[in-house]
């Protein structure tokens, strides 16, 4: 890779995808997705993942992914409220926001309000549950298991991979920084972990790597942490947007060059 006076990075041709788009970046990353009953599945997830710049990038890549995978899908929606107290003194209301605007509340550690998953597929927790056993944020499972209450699941990560743990749900709140009332999410903390940011995925290494680079990377070290997150640089794979110029980014530009 070679970085320019302008700070545009040029990469490799090895790393291009067979063609410049979503549907190729999870089909090289993913092979055999839509098979049902994946051999393996444990090691499958362990070794591939695809990294994005922003939550909103990670959940359509992640719903993109479900999609092909195998099995019958399985939504939950979440109870959203705002709960507050009248200057008065009197008992708690509801303030006038509409509940599509509460549901369209979209954030970090926050879990979706519509959770789509399917039983096999990958999920990430968000939500310190039991560390003591291995359940905290970060930590990542196979789902095993759909109930309306409850979600059963095999973990991947950490002491306690292979033992199966139940999630509930919980109520979730943000942070003042990212909503600026008290907001409360009744919802399952997790999210689909076929795709997560760059910067979820520090600390983390496996074997294959797709990065979604359609939206610039915010600094040097943001791309080099998605580019040092694979063991083999001959299993990156990326996407781009070529016309994309911004200032403070890192621009990505594709020329045929090999590796040294």
């Amino acid at each position: 890779m070679h970085t320019d006076e302008e700070g545009n990075i040029t990469l490799p041709g090895s790393f291009k995808c067979e063609e410049n788009n979503v549907a190729s970046l999870i089909n090289t990353i993913y092979p055999g997705i839509s098979i049902p009953n994946l051999p393996n599945p444990g090691q499958y997830f362990s070794e591939h993942t695809i990294l994005s710049t922003l939550n909103t990038e990670v959940d359509c890549l992640n719903a993109e992914v479900l999609k092909k995978f195998s099995g019958e899908s399985q939504v939950f929606h979440s109870a959203d409220s705002i709960p507050t107290s009248e200057q008065s003194g009197q008992e708690d209301v509801m303030l006038n926001y509409p509940v599509e605007y509460l549901n369209s509340i979209n954030c970090s550690r926050l879990p979706l309000s519509k959770l789509e998953l399917k039983e096999g597929c990958p999920i990430m927790v968000l939500r310190n549950l039991d560390a003591a056993h291995g359940v905290c944020n970060g930590s990542k499972g196979i789902v095993t298991g759909l109930r309306s209450r409850v979600i059963e699941i095999k973990l991947l990560t950490g002491d306690f991979a292979g033992q199966k743990v139940f999630i509930p749900r919980i109520s979730n709140q943000p942070t003042e920084d990212q909503v600026a009332f008290k907001f409360t999410r009744r919802q399952f903390p997790v999210r689909l972990g076929f795709a997560m940011t760059f910067n979820k995925s520090q600390g983390q290494s496996v074997q294959h790597v797709g990065l979604d680079l359609r939206r610039p990377v915010f600094s040097h070290g943001q791309f080099y942490v998605g580019v040092s997150r694979v063991t083999s640089v001959s299993n990156i794979k990326v996407i781009w947007e070529e016309k994309i110029r911004q200032p403070k980014t890192v621009n990505i530009v594709y020329k045929e060059v090999l590796l040294s």
